[in-house]
């Protein structure tokens, strides 16, 4: 089953540590050597808490406004619908 955490643009705090407790329930955790911001918000590197080998997960940039997906397996960036112009 998967399971998905929406990192919303303009994220506070208190988005950050419920971000931190998600990850943390699927063995992943914020990389905190990486720090960006924008108009938009904080985008957040993540990466897995334990190496796993050579061919382990290389970690994943969060951009605000975007939803992170774990499958039981791997992190990705969930898809999204493309939005009609108005």
């Amino acid at each position: 089953m998967t399971s998905t955490y929406a990192w919303p643009r303009g994220a506070q705090a208190t988005d950050s540590a419920a971000l931190e407790r998600w990850l943390t329930r699927h063995g992943w955790e914020v990389d905190p050597m990486v720090f960006m911001t924008g108009t938009l918000g904080p985008a957040v590197q993540i990466r897995p808490t334990i190496p796993t080998g050579p061919d382990q997960e290389p970690g994943l940039l969060v951009l605000p406004g975007e939803t992170v997906a774990y499958d039981g397996h791997r992190m990705r960036i969930a898809a999204t619908t493309p939005r009609s112009p108005s």
